[in-house]
């Protein structure tokens, strides 16, 4: 046997440490590019006639100053504003009105998805669906829905 070889656990010690070392790096980088733009926030508020409406906001792809009311309800006023930060799929079970019924949050921002006052509002980083129409982004956008002329839900 060759004096100067190695043994075997040291080889293997080197290729494990190796491995660690590429998983460390490939997991920090990974989880980056997840997070690097953010999430939705979205506010939650009630106006002083007790009609409830919602903000949107995504910053870091300068979304903003979008807001939904929702005419022909009411709803118990919130203390105050509430906003969610919808970073993680359990943020969905947080919200003080409406229902979450799809959340991907794999790369944020993702995809969200709420049922309110029989309105789906869908929240994907190129385009605001309301009702399954296209609206676009469009900065101060002040959208007001009647809650009577909802579409029947498909089945």
């Amino acid at each position: 046997m060759d004096a100067q070889r190695d043994p075997f656990w040291k080889q293997a010690l080197l290729v494990f440490l190796a491995c660690v070392v590429f998983y460390v790096v490939g997991f920090a980088l990974v989880q980056w590019w997840r997070d690097r733009r953010g999430p939705w926030e979205v506010t939650f508020r009630v106006d002083d006639q007790g009609t409830p409406g919602v903000e949107i906001a995504q910053p870091r792809l300068g979304i903003g100053g979008v807001s939904i009311r929702f005419r022909g309800t009411n709803h118990a006023a919130l203390a105050e504003a509430v906003t969610v930060r919808f970073d993680e799929p359990t943020k969905g079970d947080s919200i003080p009105f409406g229902r979450v019924k799809f959340l991907d949050t794999t790369f944020l921002p993702g995809t969200a998805t709420f049922d309110l006052f029989g309105h789906e509002v869908e929240l994907l980083p190129r385009t605001l669906i309301v009702d399954k129409q296209e609206r676009g982004w469009r900065a101060g956008d002040q959208l007001e829905l009647q809650v009577n002329t909802a579409p029947a839900p498909s089945r």
